[in-house]
């Protein structure tokens, strides 16, 4: 994800970005992909997959199928 790819999404919905926001939005995805770094790490997962890409979100009480 880059951030033409975020400034047409916003722009898409008629929705400008302010000054500080791509930061902001930018800040919030790396927390996002370290919280999922981390939830791997506690559900011992050494390789992420597709397959397991709910453990990386944290949907270990939710049917997988």
């Amino acid at each position: 994800m880059n951030k033409k790819y975020i400034k047409q999404a916003f722009s898409h919905d008629g929705v400008q970005l302010g000054k500080g926001a791509m930061e902001l939005i930018e800040y919030e995805l790396k927390l996002q992909v370290s919280r999922m770094a981390r939830k791997c790490k506690d559900g011992n997962v050494k390789r992420l997959t597709p397959e397991l890409f709910w453990v990386a979100m944290g949907r270990f009480n939710n049917d997988q199928n």
